[in-house]
Formats: C-alpha cells, sequence, structure tokens
C-alpha cells in the first residue's frame, strides 16, 4: 500500500487512498483542459494539438473502475443498493449542478459565428440549465447550442452521464460477476470498442458526447470497456516495486494524449489502431504501476495530493470558460500566440476555481448530504 495523506474530501469510513492514481487523475484533467484550449484553432480531429486528449475519459474511466472495485466490492454484503446509488450521487451530483449553473450563467457571453446564442430565450436557458443540472441529457435539435451536445451549458457532462450508467450497471450486476465473467465481459467490450475505432467512421473514439446512434454506441463501449477493465484490474492487482511511478506515469499519460494524429484522412484506422493500443493496453499498464508506486518525498505526496483534490471539480467546472475563450478566438479571428495570455487565464483560473468550489461547495454540500440521508455508521468516503 501507498504512503497515504487523507484527501481533502475524505471522512468516517474511508479506506486508504492510492496517492498516485488521485495524482494522475489530476495530470490528465489539466491536460484535458489543454486539449480543449485547443479546440479553437482546430478545423477537425485531424489537426487538433494534444490531438489524443479526448482519450482522457477512457484513462478516467479505468481509474473509476480499479477505485468503485477498492472501495465498494467488499462491502456487498453489508451494503445495498440503494446505499450504493445514495453514495455515488453524494459524490458526483454536487458538482454536475455547478458546472450547469456556472454554463447557464455565463451561455449569454459566449456568442459567435458558430453558434449565435442571441437567438435563445431567457425560458429556454433556465430550462436547459435545470435539465443539464438533473443530467438529463438533450436530444439532437432540442439543445440550445446548436452543436447535437448532451449538456450544451457544459459539454464534458456526457462522460458522467455514462459514470452514471457504469456505477448503476456495477450495483445491478457487475459487482456479482466472477472474475473469469468479468474478464470475458472486458474482452467482448473492448472487441467493440476496438471495431468502432479502427473500423468506425471517424478513426478514432472521440465520440459519445451525443445522442444520436453512433455516438451513443461509442460513449457506451467506452464506458462499458473501461470501467469494466479497471475493476478487473483491482481484482488480479498485485503491486510491484517501481521507483518514480508518479512522474514515470504522469509523462506517459502527456505524452500519450499529444501524440499527433496518425494515418491523415486517407488511413484513418491507423490512428483507430493508436487508440486501441492506448485504452486496451497503455492505460491499464498505467493505472496498474500508479496503484503499485509510492510516493516517497513529502513533495510528490502534497502534489499528489492537490491534484486528486481539484481533479473531478477541475473537469466539471473548465469547459464553460472554454466555450467563452473560443467565442473570443473567432469573434476577434486570433492566432494561439495572441490569445494565448487568454489561454492562461482560462487554465490557471478554472485551477482555482475548481479548489475554490471544491473547499466551500462540494464538501460542505456532500457532508450536509451525508448527514442528511445515510446514516452514520454508513458515512460515505468521499474520495471515492
Amino acid at each position: 500500500m501507498q504512503n497515504i495523506q487523507p484527501s481533502m474530501a475524505a471522512f468516517a469510513d474511508t479506506k486508504p487512498h492510492y496517492d498516485l492514481l488521485d495524482g494522475l487523475r489530476g495530470v490528465a484533467a489539466i491536460t484535458v483542459v489543454w486539449f480543449h484550449i485547443f479546440e479553437a484553432f482546430a478545423t477537425s480531429h485531424l489537426d487538433q494539438r494534444i490531438n489524443h486528449g479526448y482519450l482522457a475519459v477512457d484513462f478516467f474511466f479505468i481509474l473509476s473502475g480499479f477505485v468503485i472495485g477498492y472501495a465498494y466490492d467488499d462491502r456487498w454484503g453489508k451494503m445495498k443498493t440503494k446505499d450504493f446509488i445514495k453514495r455515488r450521487v453524494i459524490r458526483l451530483h454536487p458538482m454536475v449542478v455547478m458546472g450547469a449553473l456556472i454554463g447557464g450563467v455565463m451561455f449569454y457571453w459566449q456568442g459567435c459565428p458558430v453558434w449565435d446564442v442571441s437567438k435563445v430565450t431567457i425560458l429556454a436557458l433556465f430550462m436547459a440549465t435545470f435539465i443539464n443540472a438533473l443530467l438529463l441529457p438533450a436530444t439532437p435539435g432540442t439543445e440550445i447550442r446548436g452543436l447535437g451536445e448532451m449538456y450544451p451549458l457544459n459539454g464534458p457532462s456526457w462522460s458522467l452521464f455514462f459514470e452514471y450508467i457504469g456505477n448503476i450497471l456495477y450495483a445491478l450486476f457487475i459487482h456479482k460477476f466472477s472474475t473469469r465473467a468479468l474478464a470475458v465481459l472486458v474482452f467482448l467490450a473492448g472487441c467493440g470498442l476496438a471495431i468502432f475505432a479502427i473500423g468506425g467512421p471517424y478513426g478514432d473514439i472521440c465520440a459519445g458526447f451525443s445522442l444520436t446512434g453512433t455516438e451513443f454506441i461509442a460513449g457506451f463501449l467506452r464506458l462499458l470497456f473501461s470501467f469494466s477493465a479497471g475493476l478487473l484490474l483491482f481484482r488480479i492487482f498485485k503491486p510491484v516495486k517501481v521507483k518514480g511511478a508518479f512522474w514515470i506515469c504522469s509523462l506517459s499519460i502527456v505524452t500519450l494524449l499529444s501524440v499527433p494524429r496518425l494515418g491523415g484522412a486517407k488511413d484513418l484506422w491507423m490512428n483507430g489502431v493508436y487508440d486501441t493500443v492506448c485504452f486496451a493496453v497503455f492505460f491499464p499498464v498505467l493505472v496498474y504501476l500508479g496503484a503499485s508506486g509510492k510516493t516517497t518525498d513529502i513533495y510528490t505526496t502534497r502534489i499528489c495530493k492537490f491534484l486528486g483534490d481539484i481533479s473531478y471539480p477541475l473537469y466539471m467546472v473548465h469547459y464553460p470558460f472554454i466555450y467563452l475563450y473560443y467565442a473570443w478566438v473567432k469573434n476577434e479571428s486570433l492566432t494561439f500566440r495572441e490569445s494565448l495570455p487568454g489561454a492562461l487565464g482560462v487554465v490557471i483560473g478554472s485551477i482555482v476555481l475548481a479548489y475554490g468550489c471544491l473547499k466551500f461547495y462540494d464538501i460542505p454540500v456532500r457532508k450536509f448530504l451525508t448527514n442528511r440521508f445515510l446514516k452514520p455508521k454508513n458515512k460515505i468516503s468521499f474520495g471515492l
């Protein structure tokens, strides 16, 4: 087991945290913010900088499966399904609401040639905010930004939609699977996702943000494989000795997510192969190494703790500011160099906001909800 410092969000029956996994989640979250920054300058998936940043979602799903297995696999004899669902809603949903509210407040400042916010009525915006806060997906053609997103006020909420699906499937069915049955599920889901990546219409797995058939299927396959793979990884996990695991894994994550597009427009399958190797090989290995590693100095421990604390709030609050940055770049026809101060402001400001939301909103709200809806003996581990 690792050297552990309690997460800022840990309470009651919290199990010791995997410090390095918390830190790696933060590294991936910051990389995602930069990936979204560069969307303002991409004409397609082919020329996007930090080109494979979308794969961070698959890394998050693997982490989620591993941590959920660690936190709950041995509790099912003492815990009911409804208690698990309560725990997960309390853990995840306050920041879903905050992301929706920030997106709603900022919406009318995000107008640009790509989407015309001036035609959206206040009533429509209010309804969209309410629906997003409930994590109910908007159907294509009805969402207010016009891009086909499930969550037009805070795009990344789509992955929380699938995270909830994964948690429900785990609670109802998957936790009952034997390790062998779970391995079969991982293999079949992995084959399906690989087929989509290599033979599908995109040449990648950057999909899942819309309710259209192709997008939904891809999003579900991403969740089903990666979440189940993380759970399987936990069940077969036996630590190995590795020095400098956090720095090795962090550099590996940033590198893997930053690799340029492979194969171009003609050979889409080449990039699909790369995506498949990442989600099926590299990411499980990195989670395994991260879970095996130890923080051996106070500075690395503090870095991992901070990154772990802000990772989820950062993921959930940054995108409304990406919409704003995107609109600014398009309206002013800015280059990346010209907009660099704004980009840095978005990244740093989002980190500061994430920390503030964690300390002054997320933790207090979850404490209140735990005391209100969970018995004291069942109090939740807020870090899990």
